[in-house]
């Protein structure tokens, strides 16, 4: 835990000195450009990318960051996992930008798979990736088949190291993008909110044991987690103690509800997006979305034996995050979420949904449409 602190502080002092240091006149991308990326691999981008290939279709939250008039401009296949998991978010987004139903699906899971033919098929310029997607993009000869056609390879990362990573992995798209202006934006506005979250966590003395259990109920098992990575980093710098971590040996797993009982979590969390047909039991977060829906899968998730006999639910420790920020970079909306829930006397004023609609006004052109992204139930 010490470790992750020092971290988290770096990584806040670095970039906010540098960002403080930079001229606004210097936040033009000239090209050739050398960059390295969050694999700490020197990628060479020759000219801006015009055509570009997303690995995890996630990241186009990312450029909407970014290419604001219109995210999907420059992607020419994608790997769509929205129209997967959130429903919502997709109908959004094809409601915004319809040209995004167009785009060629590579229809491939979140492991990393990408179908070199599509792809090549597209004439990139550019293939942006999620870092742990990496061993797969090894295994499958796609980085091999990519170096040999001398098209760049850029990892981005929210997910391994959520805090570490996300606010450089924006910076770094920004520069490759000639976005620099619009990054600087928003990693000023989410490195303000971790400093004043760090502020407070780092003079607890006493922090708040948790478990949380991501996409609940999408599996007959319990109890699946993260270890430090997704939401067991998110977990951390709001100042909890992540059951998985310590427990862990590997990203993410199940561990056996009895040893989570004896453990005596302060807190049992859920996590969920709105997905698949209607009657699915997890939790359905998201744009245009219920309460009472909500309401109801939370409460009979927490039905569930291996769930009701944990002591933090008959205490009413419990609630529930919209699912994708664990790989997000608007992460900084789950992390101020936990923080207010785990220390809501020292941050009283931490408003998590408002802020998440500041992001949407100041730094998208999203449209700024009621959603639900976390739930407590009423003491």
């Amino acid at each position: 835990m010490k470790h992750a602190k020092q971290r988290i502080q770096g990584v806040v002092r670095y970039i906010a000195a540098a960002l403080c240091l930079s001229p606004l006149a210097a936040l033009a991308t000239t090209y050739p450009l050398t960059v390295k990326d969050m694999d700490n691999q020197t990628v060479v981008i020759n000219h801006e990318p015009r055509r570009i290939i997303l690995q995890d279709g996630r990241d186009i939250m990312a450029l909407a960051l970014l290419d604001r008039d219109n995210p999907f401009a420059r992607v020419v296949t994608w790997n769509n996992l929205i129209k997967k998991q959130d429903s919502q978010e997709w109908a959004l987004l094809r409601k915004t930008w319809p040209q995004a139903a167009t785009i060629p699906d590579m229809g491939q899971s979140d492991q990393g798979n990408v179908d070199p033919e599509t792809v090549i098929a597209s004439h990139p310029d550019l293939l942006i990736a999620q870092l742990r997607a990496k061993p797969a993009l090894e295994q499958t000869g796609v980085l091999k088949r990519f170096r040999e056609l001398h098209i760049p390879v850029l990892f981005l990362d929210y997910e391994l190291h959520p805090i570490q990573d996300t606010a450089p992995s924006i910076t770094l798209l920004g520069k490759v993008l000639n976005k620099e202006q619009n990054a600087k934006e928003y990693t000023d506005f989410y490195l303000s909110r971790l400093k004043q979250i760090n502020d407070v966590v780092d003079h607890q003395q006493k922090k708040p044991l948790v478990f949380i259990e991501p996409i609940a109920g999408n599996s007959d098992n319990c109890c699946f987690t993260h270890a430090g990575n997704g939401w067991g980093g998110l977990v951390a710098a709001a100042g909890g103690i992540n059951i998985g971590t310590e427990l862990l040996k590997g990203s993410s797993g199940f561990i056996n509800p009895e040893k989570i009982i004896a453990m005596r979590p302060d807190w049992y969390l859920m996590t969920g997006s709105k997905r698949g047909a209607p009657g699915n039991p997890v939790l359905p977060f998201g744009y245009n979305t219920k309460v009472s829906d909500i309401k109801a899968s939370f409460d009979k998730l927490l039905q569930r034996t291996a769930v009701a006999n944990i002591p933090a639910v008959s205490e009413g420790h419990v609630g529930g995050l919209y699912h994708h920020f664990y790989n997000h970079p608007c992460n900084i909306i789950g992390v101020e979420t936990l923080a207010h829930w785990f220390y809501p006397k020292q941050l009283p004023d931490l408003d998590a949904t408002a802020d998440y609609h500041y992001i949407v006004t100041h730094f998208t052109k999203l449209p700024d449409e009621p959603d639900n992204l976390s739930y407590r139930p009423a003491k």
